[in-house]
């Protein structure tokens, strides 16, 4: 329950939320996140920080950049279930 709670929390802040419907297409370097998201890059990284901390987000560095991406499936079944877009999961949590 409180690891639900965590993620629906940071679920709640509209940069979390923008960051993530973005990396629902895949995987983004952070220098194209900051631009949508309409944030300064000190803002999106202290976001990125707390969903990565979280485990909703995975990064990697290639040279100067840093991507991230969606590592947690219940963050594509969140966005499945409010239909706030295009969020196929591979397989639901139930099964199906």
């Amino acid at each position: 329950m409180k690891e639900t709670l965590t993620i629906l929390r940071l679920l709640a802040d509209e940069t979390r939320l923008k960051i993530l419907e973005f990396l629902l297409d895949g995987e983004q370097c952070v220098c194209k996140i900051f631009p949508y998201v309409k944030r300064t890059q000190s803002t999106v990284s202290i976001q990125l920080g707390k969903l990565e901390d979280a485990g909703l987000l995975q990064s990697r560095r290639d040279g100067k950049k840093i991507f991230y991406s969606i590592s947690d499936a219940r963050v594509r079944y969140v966005f499945r279930a409010l239909e706030c877009k295009d969020a196929k999961p591979e397989k639901c949590c139930c099964g199906r």
